[in-house]
Order: structure tokens, then sequence, then C-alpha cells
């Protein structure tokens, strides 16, 4: 098999060209990227042709046919483009969002490509705070507040279209939070930014504040990358939750970064709080990403275990465990959006 990776310089990317460079079924690998890693590029980015292309860049006409040359005679095409910073940047947001997928999605149909698997997210789903596990017909409308959810619930709505007046077969990943330990670096600037201490996150964290009822999924990038595997060569079609095993509570992380107490704090004070250091633009992400953790379902996995046969071998807390570890080494890669703190 022939497989475009568009944005395979990321978090996923990284993993998912680890997957696929070890499978024998996939023949041919090209990367496509924003960034690509430097030359000669070590392991696992020297599996793959890579491609210069910005999904989001102004001239709409040139982007759609570098995608398209870059998608020519391939079997499947695996979108995972998408950005989270920067997070004031509302327009340029939307532009790799979800004007870079529209194109994505033209470029795949103008080149033939029969399979598309797209990286949508627990974020594209409506609020539902219970501990009741949705499938994947809990309706994708979004958190308002939140505009990595509100660009996510949009692509849902474009995977609608495409389906509606194409021939692309399109699979639809929707994973937890997804971590691994060389996106640490990554991780720290996008959500923590460059104030916070983050060798503290290595067991030294006097105190932790935890919003009251959060609670998360997460899965291990590698977890992930092997559904994604699994998506391309059974050529799926449809909606598919992913996440570890388990769910990740306050008092989970607290064991993982502090040695001292959890210190629950009211919802609405965590929130002002983001909103202020947001504004002041101390932190890196706003008050949606709390809105949508607050309100995010629980995932049910049940059809990627039944149709993809996937089984993660990392449970969420240890998804979190290597990405706090990561955090604390500033971890990274050879991969310009993944280089680590002391590249």
């Amino acid at each position: 098999m022939r497989v475009v990776v568009v944005g395979a310089s990321g978090n996923v990317g990284t993993a998912v060209l680890r997957r696929l460079a070890a499978d024998e079924t996939v023949t041919s690998l090209v990367a496509v990227a924003r960034r690509t890693p430097r030359r000669p590029p070590p392991a696992p980015y020297d599996a793959a042709t890579w491609v210069a292309c910005d999904v989001g860049a102004d001239d709409e006409a040139a982007t759609v046919t570098t995608l398209a040359d870059a998608c020519a005679g391939a079997d499947a095409v695996v979108h995972l483009a998408w950005a989270i910073q920067p997070s004031h940047d509302r327009q340029r947001l939307r532009a790799t969002n979800v004007v870079g997928s529209r194109r994505v999605l033209a470029a795949a149909a103008r080149a033939g490509v029969p399979h598309v698997v797209v990286m949508s997210s627990v974020g594209a789903y409506a609020p539902s705070p219970g501990d009741e596990p949705r499938d994947e017909s809990w309706p994708t409308d979004g958190v308002r507040s939140s505009s990595y959810s509100v660009d996510k619930a949009a692509v849902e709505r474009l995977l609608d279209e495409t389906e509606a007046t194409t021939d692309l077969v399109v699979a639809r990943l929707r994973p937890a939070l997804v971590f691994q330990r060389a996106a640490g670096a990554e991780q720290s600037r996008y959500f923590l930014g460059p104030l916070v201490p983050t060798r503290l996150l290595d067991g030294e964290v006097p105190v932790l504040p935890w919003p009251r009822g959060l609670r998360l999924q997460a899965v291990h990038a590698d977890d992930l990358a092997d559904a994604v595997r699994e998506a391309v060569v059974r050529q799926v079609r449809g909606a598919f939750n992913l996440a570890g095993p388990g769910v990740v509570r306050g008092p989970d992380v607290a064991a993982l970064v502090s040695r001292a107490r959890l210190r629950e704090v009211p919802p609405a004070a965590a929130r002002a709080a983001l909103w202020s250091a947001w504004h002041a633009r101390v932190a890196p992400v706003g008050p949606g990403w709390l809105d949508m953790g607050m309100s995010a379902p629980l995932l049910d996995t049940g059809r990627a275990e039944r149709e993809l046969a996937w089984r993660p071998a990392r449970s969420g807390v240890e998804a979190v465990h290597e990405a706090v570890r990561g955090m604390a080494s500033g971890a990274g890669t050879a991969s310009p959006p993944l280089r680590g703190r002391h590249v």
C-alpha cells in the first residue's frame, strides 16, 4: 500500500510513521508537513518521502495542487494536521484546522484516493459531563467556548459533506488526549508555557490544584498509531472512539507529580484564573480547554475493539505518566514541532 500522512511531523504523526514504517503491508510512505525534519532525517522520519506544504497557506489553488500531487497513486491518506497555537490568533487556527482539512479532502478526491482516515477528537462531541460512557452516536456539536472543539465539530460537518458528495471512504478516529514521552517538550510549550518550572513535575510539585469534578481519558500515541494502521489496512469507514483503559482523575495525576496533597478548587475559580492568565499571555491556552475537559464525554471504545481488533497496551494513567516524565525532562525528537527543550 502507498500511504500519505498529512501532518506527519507532530505528536501523532511521529507515532504513525513509526508504526507504518514497521508494517510490511505499507510499501510506500509520503509525509506532508509545514515544517519537515532536518536532512537527512533520522528514524522514524527517514521511512518517508517528505513534501513541504502548509495546508492553511493563503494560496488555496497552489496548496490543493501540492497536496493532490503528493496524494497521487495513494491507497489511503491519513489526515493529522492540526494547530493549537497561536491560541490568540483565531483566524490562523481556523485556516489550518478547518480550511486546511477541506483542502486535504479536496486534494484526495482530485487525486482519486479511495480512502481517507481523519483524526477527529473527543473534543468534537457535545457536552456529557457525567461518567456514562458514550459511543460514536453521541452528537458531534462540540463545546462552544472552546475553539479547538468548535473546529473539530466543523471538520465533522466537512466529513459529512465529503461522504455525501464524493466517492471517498472516510474513517473518523476520535481519540482522547494523546500522550507520549517524546512529545513532552512540545506539550509543555503548548499547554504550560515558559513560566511553569517543568522540572518540578518530576515528583516535586508541592501541591496540585485540580478543578473539582474534572476527569479525563488518555491514549498513548503508539496505541493510537496501532488504530490508524488498522483503519488504513482494513479500509474501514465511520467513527471510532479511542482511549486507554481507565479514567484519569486528580489523585492519579497528583501521585505522578506531587509528594504533597491534592487541592481541589471550584471549576469557576479555576476558569477565572485561566482566563486572566491567558488574556495576560501568561498561559498558552485559554479557558475553553477547561470547559471542554469538564464537559467532554467518557468514550466507549467498543467499536474499535470489535472492528479494528484494537487492544491498547497502556492505560490512560500510564500514558499521562509518560507525558509527565517527558515534560519534566524536556523530551523531544528531530522533528521541528517536537524539538526537545535542550535543542
